[in-house]
């Protein structure tokens, strides 16, 4: 199960999406999240999804890695379907199905789906978007230059854009380490698959003493290293790689305003026809 962990792994390639200023793949991200939330109808939904599998074929990153990634969020997404499905109550409408306590409507079943897609989705889009097409040096450098106006208000963007990108970083690193010291655990006896809730829990404990006593050592080094180089912060630092806002940029951009225009006109043209939430 760790190792289907694929948040804030950066996959190498040469895709359209890969060749993005990482400043407009930070702005065509917050726009398919809006997008995405704004889609309120059947043929909207559709056009969500036929976006996203777009998306991901031009990305060239396959949909094995993706739905390995979605594994260990299995059980948000079916908490939430079950949430949607049971406590979703329709007007005026007789329940589909009526078993003691438990009534389904047909509102909550189309509730339940519509959620599905809706997170299965957004963490398919925006994973391609950014995060599996962006290095994290390239994600720093936009994330610092797109907010660099904020700094003439004394906030400190480079320390933030910085800390994200240490933090996406290190979260393969850590599921490594916590692999490793499962395996080692295990070997010699531990059983972390078998007992009630309570015995589980107190099962992690030998596993997560020494995963922050690891992780604490990693950032006192990566601190120690920085300091060896010099690192003062963002002030007066130049890049090797300068970015550049070009015409693949403005494609992208383009290609995404008329999917949000497109959300909006199916929106208001089958929201009449009871297809709306």
């Amino acid at each position: 199960m760790l190792k289907d962990i694929t948040l804030g792994q950066y996959f190498p390639g040469h895709s359209f999406l890969h060749r993005l200023d990482p400043r407009n793949k930070i702005v065509l991200t917050f726009l398919f999240i809006v997008a995405l939330f704004l889609a309120k109808s059947m043929l909207s939904f559709a056009l969500v999804v036929v976006f996203t599998a777009v998306l991901i074929i031009i990305s060239g990153i396959s949909f094995k890695v993706l739905l390995k990634g979605l594994k260990p969020l299995l059980f948000i997404i079916v908490f939430t379907m079950i949430l949607n499905l049971f406590f979703t109550k329709g007007a005026d409408e007789a329940p589909i199905i009526s078993f003691y306590f438990i009534h389904i409507y047909r509102k909550g079943i189309t509730y339940a789906v519509y959620m599905i897609i809706r997170i299965v989705c957004l963490l398919a889009g925006t994973g391609v978007l950014l995060t599996y097409t962006t290095s994290p040096i390239a994600l720093t450098d936009g994330i610092e230059q797109l907010f660099a106006p904020l700094s003439k208000i004394k906030v400190p963007v480079h320390e933030f854009a910085m800390m994200m990108t240490i933090a996406l970083g290190f979260i393969p690193t850590l599921v490594e380490e916590t692999d490793k010291i499962m395996s080692a655990q295990k070997s010699r006896g531990a059983d972390f698959s078998s007992g009630g809730l309570i015995k589980r829990s107190k099962a992690l404990i030998p596993i997560l003493i020494p995963l922050f006593v690891n992780s604490f050592k990693r950032a006192y080094d990566l601190a120690t290293a920085m300091e060896c180089r010099c690192y003062r912060g963002g002030e007066g630092r130049t890049r090797m790689n300068r970015l550049h806002f070009g015409g693949l940029d403005v494609v992208g951009l383009s290609l995404l305003i008329v999917f949000c225009a497109g959300i909006l006109l199916l929106n208001y043209f089958t929201m009449d026809i009871g297809y709306g939430l």
